[in-house]
């Protein structure tokens, strides 16, 4: 069967369902970001028409329609073996091709953490890491930078057959001994199933590959949206990325679980350890198999009440509300979406589940765009709008200036144009106290930027990995549990002394900003704050997730123990380093901010000081000037005022676009 993909009419072909919903609502919030980077673009090209522009300004906006046009929107896919979570995902993103494109299947069909996105930089295809890189302390994060270490098979996205082919690679096993698979954390003698696993040749299965990104240019993939299909409870545990990174990071999480048997054992633990520590929000109950109640021998209202009974349990055990579970049938909704048959999919209840994603995802996640997006637009525009003040008062102060020359002496002038040499003169002396200023800034920016220093992190890290070796099998006071508790104390150490130098600086800046403006009218700025708050929380998030990784881990064979301990503190260690450069970043862009403010004042003080004295000393020259410059500066100040409307009307743009109200059709 082949189908050219390129030529169906964005992704619905007469799809009667709420995936018509989804797609519309997608692009809804695609082309409303897409509005919003024109604005931010329209005000940024403005601002450098009117010669408004700095370093600090243009890298806060670049940096902003950066983030807006690499804006994601992640769902995970969470479930143990052979809850559906491939069909679901068949049945909601690929029923337009009229057949079942993931594999889906009884048993194991996915045995790696598969992520589907869309790179316009990569032509499609999927990126199998293989299953050996496990034994070695990299990350899969790490691995992303070395392509040459990923198998890849490219995708013929116009042959549904060939991809269906291409996507079997994905689930591919091998037989391996117990003691490499043990290697690569996926085998504990202490585990009663997987010793039921061993074969007569001491082998057990184990997946092919570590992790799959399958790029594929779907509609929802191309507007940003990424999709997390993850294994079950074993391999979560045994991939620490999966538990610090990717699951954390989801914007939102279906979680799958069987209709017939409920919530299970395996599903409270994967729910506790892994979903519920990042509240209810985002976070969606999936029954799946509805299908499997449907009993010709009792009535519509009988099952009907078991399927409402498995709801109202399921919700009570997860702690959730019930309109967080939803019950469908994914492969009958499958079945539904390639027949065209309304009253199948009606009955597979898939249309509710799609539409939440759309009422509740959605909307929340246009609410942090908003957010994030205004808060940066109207510091930017503040500072411009300082400049354009600033300007404009020292034009005003021209102005009173030379009116009062109007019919006065060459004395008179030649005493105004002292004046103006005494102000440039005491102004000049505060430059050198300003500079003096910069001398320390520079000092204690240095002392900042080494508190989160990278090469000492790394430097850190690597002592701790040298100290893990030496207590591999020692988990008491002295082992592991110390080292790593010294760890995590030395980095928040770190941030609390960042935070304490952030204060001092803070306290300085506002200290000259109030001095510069009391003696020399410069506007009164007061200097961003800053907050290391975030980077504490992220650092004890990682500190409690190995803490309860050490205490599920201690039960484990001593080598299993070390093992898995080493592949998490990598983990951590990747992540440790995140938050550091992430850290670093955001310092240096508010150093510039705090700095940007007073330099761009001190420059706009001196070109008025400058212009004074040049208006004054041609009016001493000739008189006949005095009237024609007084025209020139109320011209001046008549284009400030134009400018600092046009500001305003830009931000009005800028304001509308944030606003709209991309799903008022739906609400309605």
């Amino acid at each position: 069967m082949s189908t050219d993909y390129l030529h169906q009419n964005d992704l619905a072909v007469n799809d009667p369902s709420g995936s018509d919903r989804l797609v519309g609502d997608f692009q809804a919030y695609s082309t409303w970001r897409a509005e919003l980077t024109q604005a931010i673009s329209q005000l940024a090209r403005w601002l450098t028409e009117q010669d408004l522009e700095d370093a600090q300004s243009n890298l806060r906006i670049s940096q902003l329609i950066e983030k807006l046009r690499e804006d994601k929107l992640n769902i995970a896919f969470v479930a143990e073996f052979s809850r559906g979570k491939s069909e679901l995902i068949n049945a909601i993103f690929f029923a337009h091709y009229g057949k079942r494109i993931l594999p889906s299947s009884a048993g194991r069909t996915t045995m790696c953490p598969t992520e589907l996105l869309y790179d316009a930089s990569r032509e499609p295809s999927i990126q199998l890491l293989p299953i050996e890189t496990r034994s070695q302390n990299v990350t899969t994060s790490e691995y992303r930078r070395y392509p040459e270490e990923w198998k890849t098979i490219p995708l013929d996205i116009n042959d549904s057959d060939a991809m269906f082919e291409s996507f079997r690679h994905v689930g591919l096993t091998r037989r391996a001994p117990v003691a490499e698979a043990a290697s690569y954390g996926l085998y504990n003698a202490e585990d009663p199933d997987q010793l039921i696993a061993v074969d007569a040749q001491g082998t057990i299965e184990i997946p092919c590959w570590r992790h799959a990104v399958i790029n594929f240019p779907h509609p929802l993939l191309k507007q940003g949206l990424v999709i997390l299909d993850t294994p079950g409870l074993n391999a979560i545990g045994t991939e620490p990325e999966l538990t610090l990174n990717l699951l954390p990071n989801a914007h939102a999480i279906l979680f799958i679980l069987a209709a017939d048997t409920g919530v299970t054992r395996s599903d409270i633990d994967i729910w506790r350890s892994h979903i519920a520590k990042g509240g209810n929000r985002g976070r969606l109950a999936v029954l799946n198999k509805i299908d499997s109640m449907w009993d010709e021998l009792k009535t519509p209202e009988q099952i009907e009440a078991e399927i409402e009974h498995q709801i109202n349990t399921t919700a009570e055990l997860l702690g959730v509300p019930v309109g967080h579970v939803y019950p469908i049938s994914a492969q009958k909704a499958l079945v539904a979406k390639v027949n065209q048959d309304v009253d199948l999919l009606a009955r597979s209840r898939l249309t509710a589940l799609e539409e939440a994603l759309s009422n509740e995802l959605l909307p929340s996640k246009q609410d942090i765009v908003r957010d994030s997006t205004i808060t940066e637009v109207e510091d930017i525009v503040k500072s411009m709008r300082s400049i354009l003040s600033v300007r404009r008062s020292g034009v005003l102060e021209q102005l009173n200036e030379l009116s009062t020359l109007r019919g006065k002496n060459q004395d008179v002038v030649g005493q105004m144009m002292d004046k103006v040499h005494a102000d440039k003169r005491k102004f000049e002396q505060g430059l050198v106290r300003f500079q003096a200023l910069r001398s320390i800034f520079s000092q204690q920016t240095n002392q900042l930027l080494s508190l989160l220093g990278i090469d000492a992190l790394k430097s850190n890290i690597e002592a701790v990995r040298n100290q893990m070796e030496h207590s591999m099998f020692s988990f008491g006071e002295g082992g592991l549990r110390a080292i790593m508790d010294q760890f995590f104390k030395d980095v928040n150490g770190n941030i609390s002394q960042s935070a304490v130098q952030v204060a001092e600086i803070q306290a300085m800046m506002a200290a000259m900003y109030k001095k510069f403006s009391e003696e020399h009218g410069l506007g009164n700025v007061t200097p961003p704050p800053f907050s290391t708050l975030k980077y504490h929380k992220e650092i004890s998030r990682l500190e409690k997730s190995f803490r309860e990784h050490f205490n599920t881990i201690s039960t484990l064979l001593t080598t299993s123990k070390g093992k898995l301990s080493h592949k998490f503190f990598e983990t951590i260690a990747s992540r440790v380093l995140y938050v550091f450069e992430v850290a670093n970043r955001d310092v240096e862009n508010w150093l510039k901010a705090v700095m940007a403010p007073m330099e761009t004042q001190v420059r706009e003080h001196q070109l008025q000081l400058r212009r004074r004295l040049e208006s004054i000393k041609r009016i001493h020259k000739a008189t006949d000037t005095l009237e024609g410059r007084i025209e020139e500066l109320e011209e001046m100040d008549r284009q400030l005022g134009t400018q600092l409307a046009d500001m305003d009307g830009r931000l009005r743009n800028i304001y509308a676009a944030l606003n709209a109200n991309i799903f008022a059709a739906k609400a309605a």
